[in-house]
Formats: C-alpha cells, structure tokens, sequence
C-alpha cells in the first residue's frame, strides 16, 4: 500500500519546533525574531499565501511585518524599501513574494536583499554556498522536499546512496533542490521537459521529485516500483472540460493537480506527497526555521536544540 506523506503533519511538527526554539530564545536572551514579508499588487493567489506566513509566524512567537506595495508600484521605491529593512536591526529575515510584476526586474530586486536575512535562500551568495557545500540559509521549497523524502524512509534508513531525480530545472526548486539532495549523499540526475528518454530516467528513480510545473506530466508508469515521489507542482485545471462548449460564459470548475498523475502513481509508489497538502505546507515551515537561524547568525545567540 502506498503511504501518502502529509506535509501539513510533517510542517506542524516542524513549526512546533520552531515554537520551542523561539520560545528558549526568548527566555536566554529576551528576545523574539522577526520576519518582514513584502507582496507587491493584488494577486489573490499570493495574497492568500502572505496571510498564512504571518498567521504562521505570529503563532511561532515570532515578529511580523507585512509591506503591500501597490501594483504600479516603481522599482526603485521596491528597492528602496528592502535596503531600509537591510539596515533595521530589528528585522532578522526578508521575504520578497514572488512573482513581482513583469516590468519588474526580479533577479536585481532578490539582489538587494542582505544574505544574512535572504531567508527563501534565492540570492547570489546565499545560492553560492549552497553549490559550494558551506553553511547558510537553503531555499524553503527543496529543503521542505529533503524533509518529507526522509520522513517516508523507514525507521533506521538514510537518504545515502539513493538515486534521486529530479524533473525540473528552475533556480527556484530544481537545480537547488539537486543540492540539497546531494548533500544527503544521494547520486543527483537532473532531468526536464526536455530530456530524451525522460520516462526511464524517471524509472530509474529511488525518489522522484517532480517540479516541471506541468499538470499531471510524469505519468504512473514511469514510477519505479517502491520509489518515493515528491510532487512539488501545483497546477489549476479545469474540472469539466466541456462546460466551455456547452457554455462559454459558465463560469469553469476548477481543481489543483500536481506535476504528477497521482491515481496512477499510487499503484508504483511506495509513498508519494498530495497536492494540495504535501511541499506547499513545508514552505511556510521551512521560512519560519530560517528566520530562527538568520536570526542567532546575526545576533551570535546559542542554535537551540531543536532547530
């Protein structure tokens, strides 16, 4: 039978560390870190998102500072606003909600961000360390991944020696991602829509991790028999296809789907994350740890424990 990896348990356990960590902080040092998030516009999607974060962040006992920045919203006033939160101590890690508008340079934008509170882990020398195999912050999303593939191991097991693939190759999740995943001693292929042969290599896969952001792409057939699969697309497709014919005006039903066909999936593999409730919930988590670790990094306090 095959385990489903519930990423809303695994995060829940992970924040009520970061609850605990804040918690001794607090009682060492007499103080609380402090996240600031900066949404630019109106997207419901991320608005939605940034509310959670800051529910999230003050439930952890942690600070937290919300910056909504009008749509037209100029760069240089964005730009301005991250390099004021650079410079208030009082603020331990910056998060800029992605994706900004289009006229938006976003690559100059993360760049403004001081490593040292770069708590998604998308800055150059924050993505520098990482290849490097030095300490620092790690992108939420692939770390969130490593997480719930340990979590379906059974008791005893390590990631070692596994084969992990990974379809996907954006600077977002996939190339750190394959990292993060080699860092646990894994053999790391990186594949994508592209890749000639992509259902062997699928096949080959002790875990497969797919982030291709297209809907239902790896199909059950390319899992290996006991793999584990992380599935960290979230795509919104319509329900009833033929609504649009019969009714165009009808406003369309629609569902969320992974990158990966997960009614078949669950007939190869031995445990597989749901979409919704799998990666989505560990991001939160991860972000929250971060800003716990930006914050000792900067202030040289003690890493509690649990974190």
């Amino acid at each position: 039978m095959t385990n489903l990896i519930d990423g809303k348990i695994i995060a829940a356990s992970l924040r009520a560390d970061v609850t605990e960590a804040v918690n001794t902080l607090k009682s060492a040092y007499n103080y609380a870190p402090t996240l600031a998030v900066v949404l630019v516009g109106d997207d419901p999607a991320s608005q939605v998102y940034v509310r959670s974060k800051h529910k999230f962040t003050k439930e952890a006992g942690m600070g937290s500072l919300e910056h909504q920045l009008p749509e037209d919203v100029s760069e240089q006033t964005l730009i301005d606003l991250i390099k004021n939160l650079n410079g208030d101590d009082s603020v331990d890690g910056i998060l800029v909600q992605l994706p900004l508008p289009g006229r938006i340079d976003t690559d100059r934008v993360i760049g403004v961000i001081d490593p040292a509170k770069d708590v998604d882990g998308l800055t150059e020398i924050s993505a520098g360390r990482l290849s490097l195999g030095r300490g620092g912050l790690r992108p939420c999303t692939p770390e969130g991944c490593v997480i719930l593939a340990k979590s379906a191991l059974a008791d005893g097991d390590s990631l070692s020696g596994k084969h992990c693939v990974i379809v996907g190759r954006s600077i977002l999740v996939g190339k750190p991602a394959a990292f993060l995943f080699l860092e646990q001693n894994c053999t790391v292929t990186i594949a994508h829509s592209r890749t000639k042969n992509l259902a062997d290599i699928c096949r080959s896969a002790d875990i497969l991790v797919a982030a291709v952001g297209r809907p239902l792409m790896i199909k059950g057939d390319w899992i290996k028999k006991g793999a584990i699969v992380i599935d960290v697309g979230i795509n919104r497709v319509a329900i009833d296809q033929h609504n649009k014919h019969d009714n165009p005006k009808a406003k369309r039903k629609t569902k969320l789907v992974g990158d990966v066909d997960f009614a078949a999936a669950v007939k190869h593999a031995a445990a597989i994350t749901p979409v919704p409730g799998g990666v989505g919930p560990m991001t939160i988590a991860c972000l929250l740890r971060n800003t716990v670790l930006a914050a000792c990094a900067r202030r040289n306090m003690t890493m509690p424990d649990k974190l």
